[in-house]
This record gives structure tokens, C-alpha cells and sequence, in this order.
């Protein structure tokens, strides 16, 4: 498979963006320019990201989301010794 991410990914099984081969090689985020770890979907070409908020919850369960605009970089993460 190739490095090369698509446009826009979601963590959200019930999303048509989720791709879980995708996730579980490890998909890094850089939203305008620092590390985030709580992105739930992203877009490259449209610039923005939805993150947790926090540990809240809607009535359904799945977790309160918040769509930030910025620069998106989408990245695939190396794999260390210890994450083998």
C-alpha cells in the first residue's frame, strides 16, 4: 500500500469517509502546524478538522464534535520498535 492518504478521513465507522486499514496503520495530524491526537475526521482541500470536545457526549453516545478551520496536514505515521 502507499503513503498517500486520501482527501478527507473519518474515525467514525459510520461515516462512507472511514477507512480502517487506513487507521490501524496510524494516521498522524498536523492542524496548522502542531500534533493533534483528537481529530475525529479531517479535509486536506477544504481546510478543517472536527475534534472531541472534551468527554462530552450527545444523547446517541458518540462523542460532541467541533469543526476547526486551518491549514490540515495528513500524514502516515512510522511505526517504532516499540509499536510493532
Amino acid at each position: 500500500m502507499t503513503d498517500t492518504l486520501p482527501d478527507r478521513l473519518s474515525a467514525d465507522p459510520s461515516s462512507p469517509f472511514y477507512n480502517e486499514e487506513l487507521l490501524n496503520r496510524g494516521v498522524g495530524i498536523r492542524f496548522k502546524g502542531v500534533e493533534k491526537d483528537n481529530i475525529l475526521e479531517y479535509c486536506v482541500s477544504e481546510q478543517w478538522v472536527k475534534v472531541t470536545v472534551g468527554n462530552t457526549t450527545k444523547r446517541d453516545g458518540t462523542p460532541m464534535t467541533m469543526k476547526l478551520n486551518g491549514p490540515v496536514e495528513a500524514y502516515v505515521k512510522e511505526k517504532t520498535d516499540e509499536d510493532k
